[in-house]
């Protein structure tokens, strides 16, 4: 038996009624531009998720652009046409062709090295600029190894900041 809320129940619901409303919009545009893509809709900690996949997964490769530009682009127009029709803000995920999950993967792995280095060193590490998507995947890697960080620097240099466990 699922133990279950119907504050926790309504909310699946309105994360799914996001992804469907994430997936007509993305299927609109995918007609416009002439693209062959499935869209998978999921609820992922406690977002709505929405993927663009292809068989061809190279074909979906202007979705993305370079270092993931278009699909930041992109996924921030999907927020605002599902905002427009269930009047709240969303904090939708999109992935295009596995994009964010492969680099969700490299960050973890940089991640990891860092945190292996600041615990060594004792010395706090300053990381690349990184967008929000990226900083977050950092901070959850960081606090799941015990040790804290923090954003710093103004867009687009934003980076994050590996610091020792206080």
């Amino acid at each position: 038996m699922t133990n279950t809320t119907p504050e926790a129940t309504n909310r699946t619901s309105e994360l799914e009624e996001e992804g469907e409303v994430a997936a007509d919009y993305l299927e609109e545009l995918l007609d416009i531009a002439d693209l062959d893509g499935d869209i998978d809709i999921d609820v992922r900690h406690g977002r709505a998720a929405v993927e663009i996949l292809a068989e061809d997964q190279g074909s979906l490769k202007h979705l993305v652009g370079r270092e993931g530009e278009v699909l930041e682009a992109l996924q921030d127009l999907t927020r605002l046409a599902v905002q427009a029709k269930t009047g709240e803000r969303s904090r939708l995920m999109l992935d295009v062709a596995g994009f964010r999950a492969q680099r969700r993967a490299e960050l973890t792995e940089l991640a990891e090295k860092a945190v292996a280095q600041v615990k060594e060193t004792g010395s706090e590490l300053s990381l690349e600029p990184l967008n929000a998507f990226e900083r977050k995947v950092v901070h959850d890697v960081v606090a799941a190894a015990g040790l804290s960080s923090d954003s710093r620097g103004v867009e687009p240099e934003r980076y994050v900041v590996v610091q020792p466990a206080q």
